[in-house]
């Protein structure tokens, strides 16, 4: 179906050419040689389906990924405008493994396992990154190192929560301390049942410890033990409801690593219900999230004499 043969009508024919552009709009490195196509894509979808599974009873994200591609919409062939055909001739192989294809109500196809229901994830945080995929994560990697703390905030931190599906995002800044309240920023997030959840942000650009004081750009979690305790005490007031909500949750989010001793020492301090409401977020989390998503990096993370678009960016980070 991926090359297109004659016995699989609903799907474009692809030339070798075709067959590298395919995989190159699947996100992926993988060049046709010049071989039989058939074999050659063969050996590649075999490849793919070896990678971790991101939960049971799901596909691999790459395979999942490459089914995604295969079955957009706009690929339709005449006689089969809504893909019901191709559909129909996928889910033939798919159900012989356990799992179905079919189209959500955003037109988007996805994989079910058909027995237990569970869709196959469309992120893994750790999945094998590509060449392009790595490049951009080290570039983030140095703009973690050099980035102020206001700009981790607003150029790493608000877009990446954005995408996440959160809303009402609230950066408080720094400019004004008074008004802070331990809050860096507030959010809300509203479940499926449309009830809402508020969280709390306290970021850091380093790295967070137990030591006895700061030292250089590492934070001692002492110090914002209170920030954490008054962001779980105030209220937030939402404009879009007209009312004032206390934070459900506070991440406390930075910009390095934070360490064993660290977590484990706020933990110690914290009654019961508090630490059920403390999330932590170190760097290697913050770069998983934007390797996974794909999001853009920010534009001061970029070579300063590269053009924006001149990163490869048939591959979104």
């Amino acid at each position: 179906m991926v090359v297109g043969n004659r016995d699989h009508q609903w799907f474009h024919y692809r030339s070798s050419f075709y067959i590298t552009r395919f995989f190159e709009e699947c996100e992926l490195d993988y060049v046709h040689d010049g071989t039989s196509r058939v074999p050659w894509t063969e050996g590649v979808l075999a490849e793919l389906l070896n990678d971790p599974q991101p939960g049971t009873n799901q596909l691999p994200e790459r395979f999942a990924r490459v089914l995604r591609t295969l079955m957009d919409k706009r690929e339709a062939e005449d006689g089969d405008n809504d893909r019901s055909q191709a559909l129909a001739a996928l889910n033939v192989p798919l159900m012989r493994e356990g799992f179905e294809g079919y189209y959500g109500e955003d037109g988007i196809f996805y994989v079910r396992h058909i027995e237990t229901r569970t869709v196959s994830t469309q992120v893994n945080l750790y999945r094998p990154l590509t060449p392009a995929e790595l490049e951009k994560r080290e570039l983030l990697v140095a703009y973690l190192d050099m980035c102020s703390e206001d700009e981790l905030i607003e150029e790493v931190l608000l877009p990446m929560f954005r995408h996440l599906g959160y809303q009402r995002i609230t950066s408080v800044g720094h400019k004004d301390k008074a008004l802070e309240y331990g809050k860096d920023v507030w959010m809300r997030y509203k479940l499926p049942t449309e009830h809402v959840i508020y969280f709390g942000i306290q970021a850091k650009k380093g790295k967070l410890d137990s030591a006895g004081s700061s030292k250089g750009t590492n934070a001692n979690m002492a110090e914002i033990y209170q920030q954490v305790l008054m962001m779980l005490g105030h209220e937030v007031f939402d404009s879009d409801t007209n009312k004032k909500a206390l934070v459900d949750h506070a991440f406390i989010v930075a910009g390095g690593e934070i360490t064993k001793a660290a977590r484990n020492w706020l933990g110690g301090v914290l009654n019961t219900s508090q630490r059920s409401q403390i999330m932590f977020m170190d760097r290697e989390h913050i770069l998983n999230l934007y390797t996974g998503h794909r999001l853009e990096l920010p534009r001061a993370a970029l070579p300063a004499a590269a053009d924006p678009w001149a990163l490869d960016d048939d591959v979104p980070f």
